[in-house]
Parts: structure tokens; sequence; C-alpha cells
């Protein structure tokens, strides 16, 4: 992982949690595509639930979303990401929850098409230029 991506994450802790996550095994850390520090508006919904939050941070795989609405590790939803310079939202077909902390969760891209995966690359891009 590239030195500029470890120092991004690592500010997205607070210092007890970051000693934390350093005693935790290698093995927890299971992300392989940099992150990046966001503050995008998210929406997020499925069946008759829609909720909203704030993407904190975003890679090509995934996302934290902080958010009031309560949500399950493996619950499944559409996602939407509201990225400042795009036209329309970001659209996620569909998104698994992975963990849930407090009112932050992380979610995983299952599926995508292949055009929001295109601009999502462009915003990654985007994102990796302004650090």
């Amino acid at each position: 992982m590239p030195s500029g991506a470890i120092k991004k994450l690592s500010s997205l802790f607070k210092p007890e949690a970051a000693e934390q996550a350093a005693s935790k095994p290698q093995s927890y850390e299971r992300r392989v595509q940099p992150r990046f520090t966001t503050q995008f508006r998210s929406t997020f919904s499925r069946q008759n639930e829609e909720g909203q939050g704030r993407t904190l941070d975003i890679s090509s795989g995934g996302c934290k979303i902080e958010s009031d609405m309560k949500v399950a590790q493996g619950a499944k939803f559409e996602c939407r990401l509201h990225v400042p310079g795009l036209d329309w939202p970001l659209r996620i077909d569909e998104a698994t929850v992975r963990w849930v902390e407090g009112n932050t969760f992380g979610i995983g891209f299952t599926r995508i098409s292949p055009d929001e995966f295109s601009k999502l690359k462009i915003v990654l891009i985007n994102l990796e230029q302004d650090e």
C-alpha cells in the first residue's frame, strides 16, 4: 500500500482507536485498494427503507459511511454517492454492509455497472491528485 494511503487511513482514527487497531493481528486489515478521505453526502435504500449519511472515505471496492440509520452486517442495499462535480450521483447497484461500529459502517460495492465504475475510478484519481 502506498505510504500516502497509509497516512490518510491513519488520520481517520482517534489516537485510542489507532492504538487498538495496531494491537490487532495483521490479518485483520483486509483492504487492498487505496482509501481516500471524503465528505460526500450519501443515500441508500432497500425495499421500503431509506437512509442518508456522509461518506467518510472511499476506495474502488467500498466506502465508510456515517449515518443515524441502523444497519446490520450483511445487509444489502442500493447506494448513491453525491460526489461534487458529477452531474448525477454515483450509483452503486448493490452494496453489502461489511462491518458496523456505532453510527458508522463499511460497505463493499458488490454490484456496480461498468459506466458507474468508470466514474468511480475518475473520482478516485481526482482525490489522489488532491492529496
